[in-house]
């Protein structure tokens, strides 16, 4: 009896054994959340019936995600990122006015360290990557009362940050971060910049808006 019972015990460390022998290499995880933003000043300010602008920027919003990645080790993870926040535009200063739809998009790859063994039941993680954030053009009433087009950008974009992956089971678990990634908005002047060879040119200053995000949801792996 002895000799079964200790057969039967090898044979499930066996099986347990052979069932992480590989362990996941593809994550793919879904997650909503909410973006916190920042405005951005204007280079002059703008006062129309008593009120009066000097900043730009999107509203915080609701926000969705999508994550792809590839575990090369049992720590390190390369990852592609799609994140979108369903902002607006808005001016404000001594009142706010809403100019329109601004839902900034994120394509970023990204690069995360896991902390702790494949097997654990909850993973710490931080992460940063590089990528562009994008918004469509829009065209809205100004403040003289003019309708105005704003064009559409994309622009270069990092993005950082640190999050947990909770896995009940192998396959499935729940994940949670919190990503900072400053936007492109717009470019004020700076003056002059000039040269004894090919002559002057006018120089900006691009302003970014500070886009800090806490999400979750569902991530699976395989």
């Amino acid at each position: 009896m002895l000799r079964k019972v200790s057969c039967m015990a090898v044979l499930g460390l066996l099986v347990s054994s052979a069932a992480w022998a590989k362990d996941p290499k593809l994550e793919i995880s879904g997650m909503a959340g909410y973006s916190f933003s920042d405005g951005v000043n204007t280079q002059t300010a703008v006062t129309v019936g008593g009120n009066t602008y000097n900043s730009l920027g999107p509203t915080s919003a609701f926000s969705y995600s999508f994550t792809v990645g590839y575990n090369f080790t049992e720590n390190w993870e390369l990852e592609f990122l799609y994140a979108n926040q369903q902002s607006k535009l808005e001016v404000s200063g001594t009142n706010t006015l809403t100019i329109g739809d601004f839902h900034v998009s994120n394509y970023q790859g990204i690069i995360s360290y896991n902390f702790g063994d494949p097997r654990a039941k909850a993973r710490p993680f931080v992460f940063g990557g590089a990528g562009a954030t994008t918004y469509p053009g829009l065209s809205a009433p100004g403040l003289d009362g003019q309708t105005h087009s704003i064009a559409g950008e994309s622009r270069f974009a990092s993005t950082w940050g640190a999050g947990v992956k909770i896995y009940p089971g192998k396959a499935v678990g729940i994940r949670l971060q919190a990503r900072w990634t400053p936007t492109y908005i717009n470019t004020t002047s700076a003056g002059w910049w000039c040269d004894p060879y090919w002559g002057c040119y006018v120089v900006g200053n691009a302003q970014y808006s500070n886009q800090f995000e806490l999400g979750g949801g569902l991530t699976l792996r395989f």
